[in-house]
């Protein structure tokens, strides 16, 4: 397996590290997600967030050892086409694609709900579908006039995305009812595996902070450590907001699908808290959406320079703004698509189910590497203690959460897969007869 020279200097430290991994997770699926995790499983809820926490931080060390011994560019796809060859490698991009599609626009739905508990017009549809297309053509507009416009959204939403959280805990925690935390039962492992696959939308991106590891300081040391920091950092946070939100609402937080944490805020400080929360959670969403039409465009850029989703057209640069304006206004309408016709839950779903089979394909990808030895025979690779333990408890509870899926979306799931595949399959029936005319003239 021959690799790229690295020239990159080692400067990021475990601090640093640590806190691009939680930049990274911590986005505006936890304004909404303390309701539907309610409504599933009550007072019990901090379970999910227990299994969702436990399964980050094994996947997060199944990248960092794949991350460590593949280092060309590509990230996640890269290291599945390295280990299972060029199909699972194009089966991944695309459905990378799919995840990060669904998963923006999902925080639409959850945007416009948010605004809708203010403005009750935004509920209809057609009103709905006008939102979503000023969105997504604004910021398709913006990202191709340059990223330098893009980065600044993104960098502003970041810094501001923690504030209303935090608010809510420090200032709420005092206004707990005891009585609302008591278990009513102990859940089905069914029921927790159904809302577990929602709640791990929340969770989700770990990787992209893990794609500085490069340039991390004794990897060896910081990459693990950073990985457990991190994970526990969130963890504490997202079952403190929830401990919270029970604590207050009880069993009405099921209730508030659309801004619970607005309704949290509204039972503290009164209608000021509401608007403040709300706010809040609109900037932290609409700078999610944001970041996703700036960076994921670039990954379908990528891919088709690479060949990986062979379409010649994605790799285009304007020529005026030097963008990839193609990949841009295909990944934009995409999004505004699947945002009119799903609501938040079901997009949710759709995008934890396909990240969580791309997360399958880097666990089953430490034990094929384990198995040929090629960890061994790298100078300065990361190795997870343990031997297989943690890539095997990985694939199961990966399983696990995918069995959660109902009749119809394994369906769907399945249809997807197949029209990859035959996609791919046609792809690579057309090159060889070209490769085979060509010669032929020769």
């Amino acid at each position: 397996m021959k690799e790229p020279k690295e020239d990159l200097k080692r400067t990021i430290s475990l601090t640093g590290l640590s806190a691009n991994i939680i930049n990274s997770v911590v986005g505006a699926g936890i304004f909404v997600i303390p309701a539907v995790v309610a409504a599933g499983l009550g007072s019990a809820s901090i379970l999910a967030y227990l299994i969702c926490g436990v399964l980050v931080i094994l996947i997060m060390l199944c990248f960092a050892e794949v991350g460590s011994i593949i280092t060309n560019s590509g990230g996640t796809y890269a290291y599945i086409e390295t280990t299972f060859g060029k199909y699972a490698g194009f089966i991944t991009a695309n459905l990378y694609l799919i995840a990060a599609v669904t998963a923006d626009a999902a925080i639409a739905n959850a945007l416009a709900n948010i605004i809708g508990t203010f403005f009750p017009v935004f509920r209809g549809e057609f009103i709905q579908v006008s939102f979503f297309l000023i969105i997504f053509a604004g910021l398709a507009f913006v990202n191709i006039r340059g990223a330098e416009q893009g980065v600044r959204f993104v960098t502003i939403f970041s810094i501001m995305k923690t504030i209303p959280l935090l608010f809510i805990i420090f200032i709420g925690f005092k206004d707990i009812d005891i009585t609302n935390l008591y278990f009513e039962s102990i859940p089905s492992l069914k029921k927790l595996g159904e809302v577990s696959l929602v709640l791990f939308f929340a969770f989700q991106g770990a990787e992209i902070g893990l794609s500085i590891s490069g340039e991390v300081m004794q990897p060896q040391k910081t990459i693990p450590r950073a990985i457990f920091l991190s994970v526990l950092f969130i963890l504490i946070l997202y079952i403190l907001i929830q401990t919270v939100s029970q604590g207050i609402l009880g069993n009405e937080l099921a209730n508030y699908k659309d801004n619970p944490l607005g309704e949290v805020a509204k039972r503290i400080f009164g209608p000021v808290g509401l608007t403040l929360i709300s706010i809040g959670a609109a900037v932290s969403m609409f700078g999610s959406v944001s970041g996703g039409v700036l960076s994921n465009p670039r990954v379908i850029f990528s891919a088709s320079k690479d060949g990986v989703i062979p379409v010649d057209l994605l790799s285009s640069i304007h020529k005026k703004f030097a963008t990839p304006h193609v990949a841009i206004l295909v990944y934009a309408t995409s999004a505004f698509l699947f945002a009119s016709f799903g609501g938040f839950k079901q997009l949710a779903v759709i995008s934890s189910a396909a990240i969580l089979i791309i997360y399958l394909g880097v666990a089953l990808a430490v034990i094929k590497l384990r198995r040929k030895g090629i960890e061994a025979k790298k100078a300065g690779s990361f190795r997870i203690p343990g031997g297989y333990t943690v890539p095997v408890l990985s694939v199961i509870i990966i399983l696990f959460f995918l069995s959660s899926l109902t009749a119809g979306e394994i369906k769907t799931t399945l249809i997807s897969i197949g029209l990859l595949s035959l996609i791919y399959a046609g792809i690579h029936l057309y090159n060889e007869n070209r490769s085979k005319k060509s010669k032929i003239q020769e």
